[in-house]
């Protein structure tokens, strides 16, 4: 048999069938045939990267020649990204393995992507390229994007120029997108879409306001809204319509007046070409408001509106829509005592009031409520007359007194002095309350400066003319000691009365000091009607006592108001009738010693006198 000779590549043709049946002979060892036979297949590394052809797929796997002696496998989950794969198609597989337990090759084509694809990335951004990614899930802020097998951030103002309010409808798209930013240190990528349609934009932005012109009216749609103002898509170019330029009325909050996606005409109000901004204005299509007001409004004249804003110093009232009044709160009420506007409107209310001053060219006006009532202090001496009793209301407090109101526009003030005969006010809230009712005695009438002085004690009668006979002075009173000073103590007697006594009148008598809360036996030293005083001692009592059995005079006390005037002037006796006849004596013998003193010189001089008249003769 003929004998079929190997070429020096061993690769000559072979007579397998023979071979097969024994028949063949060959000069070359067994090595030597496996050594060629491995040489007609390809050369592969584990870890390397390699392209092969899809031969077959179906939905978990695709079988994919890479020219081995085996096919390897890749799970169809790699090529989600892909889903116009088909068989033919040439692919990039990583080798994780040249055989595993079942002698089985395997590939891996996400790992081959993610080893090219930050080469690709790179490239991508470098030549400004547009790729195609797919959206795999939604992530705060944004998108996660699969790009060339691995993952990139797409950020939710990347998506579109418009504002997106539902992300979720992008998720499992393919899109087209440029690649911003690459961070090779963190494998971090961030591509963006709006990118792609920016450039665009931006030349249609330009032709846009060159074509722009004060006054002009273009529609656009709330794209935007923001608390001071709304941001309004007019076809590729924004513009934003301040609060203030939403109404001519108060607005609170843009939603008040536009909502998103609404279609609305707008006027142009000023541009800068530079930065391209656009100022843009809504009240403007309508009139003005106030050269619209009725041009027989006057002042004097009763409107009523609604009450839009309150502050302390009074209300904004909007007669009209654009159109608003200032209630001052001195205008609120007739009362002197002025309070905060929100004690009387809210916002919201619906007020009448009387226009009191209109400038119709300042566009302001102020208006009144209290001037559509009769001024209550007209009439003021018939309905409060001196001496008439009435019941209050507690408005508020000062140290020297309490503000009542009788009505609205009417107020008056008790004075610390006259709330009570007996109890001692240190502050008007130890006697009564705000908000609470008091009866009260009209005591003096102030019209022209609207004042009232009211009273509370004198409802009652004087009681302290009774207390004299009571509480006479070296009378002995039990009382309690309910406050101590540092220069004395306050001491409760019967009926509500306090006293006062110093820190030497609490000795008791085994010479211990009296301490708050103790009841003892106190005698009066002092009774005083008009300052309302009454001064007492413990110690007294056994003091007194003491002397009495010694034989001594107890000391005078002060009895009373008038007696206590009296112990303070010199003591001058009454003059008796025996008295006037002593006088007289006394004055007889002074008149005769003056006598004699007057005669002594006067004979001195007559002597002279006679001396010198005989020396002469």
């Amino acid at each position: 048999m003929a004998k079929k000779q190997f070429n020096a590549q061993g690769t000559a043709d072979f007579d397998w069938s023979a071979f097969e049946n024994g028949s063949v002979e060959t000069s070359m060892s067994q090595e030597a045939q496996k050594d060629a036979y491995d040489k007609t297949l390809s050369s592969i590394n584990q870890g390397e990267v390699v392209e092969g052809t899809v031969i077959s797929m179906n939905k978990r796997e695709v079988v994919v020649n890479i020219g081995y002696k085996s096919d390897g496998i890749v799970s169809m989950s790699e090529f989600r990204y892909n889903p116009d794969l088909k068989v033919g198609d040439k692919v990039e597989v990583y080798i994780e393995s040249q055989e595993d337990k079942k002698g089985q090759l395997i590939l891996s084509h996400k790992k081959a992507c993610t080893s090219r694809s930050w080469d690709r990335v790179n490239e991508a951004l470098e030549k400004d390229e547009i790729i195609k990614g797919f959206i795999k899930s939604r992530t705060k802020g944004g998108m996660i994007v699969d790009v060339f097998g691995i993952e990139a951030f797409l950020p939710g103002s990347q998506i579109d120029v418009k504002p997106i309010r539902d992300y979720e409808v992008f998720v499992g798209k393919t899109m087209e997108f440029k690649v911003v930013k690459i961070n090779s240190e963190f494998k971090n990528i961030v591509v963006s879409h709006k990118a792609l349609i920016e450039a665009e934009l931006e030349q249609q932005k330009k032709e846009i306001i060159s074509r722009l012109e004060k006054g002009q009216i273009l529609e656009g749609t709330v794209k935007g809204i923001e608390p001071y103002g709304c941001f309004i898509d007019l076809g590729g170019v924004d513009g934003l319509i301040h609060i203030t330029d939403l109404s001519w009325g108060r607005v609170n909050h843009p939603s008040e007046i536009l909502t998103l996606d609404q279609k609305i005409n707008v006027v142009i109000l000023d541009f800068n070409e530079e930065k391209t901004r656009i100022a843009l204005g809504l009240k403007q299509l309508t009139p003005q408001p106030w050269e619209a007001l009725d041009p027989d409004l006057k002042v004097g004249d009763k409107v009523t509106g609604k009450v839009v804003v309150v502050a302390d110093y009074g209300a904004f009232v909007e007669i009209a829509p654009g159109v608003e009044g200032l209630i001052h709160v001195s205008e609120m009420s007739w009362s002197q005592h002025l309070r905060s506007a929100s004690d009387f409107v809210k916002v919201g209310d619906t007020v009448e009031a009387q226009i009191l001053t209109l400038d119709r060219d300042e566009r302001k006006m102020s208006l009144g409520i209290k001037q559509l009532k009769e001024d209550p202090w007209l009439t003021i001496d018939e309905k409060y007359a001196i001496g008439s009793k009435h019941t209050a209301k507690v408005r508020n407090f000062t140290n020297f007194g309490v503000f009542v109101e009788l009505e609205e526009g009417v107020d008056g003030l008790i004075h610390i002095s006259d709330l009570s005969w007996t109890k001692k006010v240190k502050h008007p809230s130890e006697f009564t309350s705000l908000d609470t009712e008091i009866e009260i005695i009209v005591l003096e009438i102030d019209k022209e400066n609207r004042r009232l002085s009211l009273g509370h004690k004198q409802l009652e009668e004087n009681p302290w003319s009774a207390y004299e006979a009571t509480y006479a002075v070296d009378t002995i009173h039990q009382g309690k000691i309910v406050e101590m000073k540092d220069n004395g103590a306050i001491i409760s007697l019967e009926e509500g009365l306090e006293a006062f006594t110093t820190p030497k009148h609490l000795v008791k008598e085994d010479g211990s000091q009296a301490k708050a809360g103790e009841t003892l036996d106190f005698k009066v030293i002092e009774f005083n009607e008009d300052k309302k005083r009454i001064f007492v001692s413990h110690s007294r009592i056994f003091e007194d006592a003491q002397k009495a059995a010694a034989g001594e005079e107890a000391p005078v006390e002060k009895k009373s108001k008038k007696s206590s005037k009296k112990e303070e002037a010199p003591v001058v006796e009454k003059t008796t009738l025996g008295d006037i006849d002593a006088l007289a004596a006394l004055k007889a013998e002074l008149t005769k010693s003056e006598a004699k003193t007057e005669k002594k010189p006067a004979a001195k001089k007559a002597a002279k006198k006679e001396e010198k008249a005989n020396d002469a003769e």
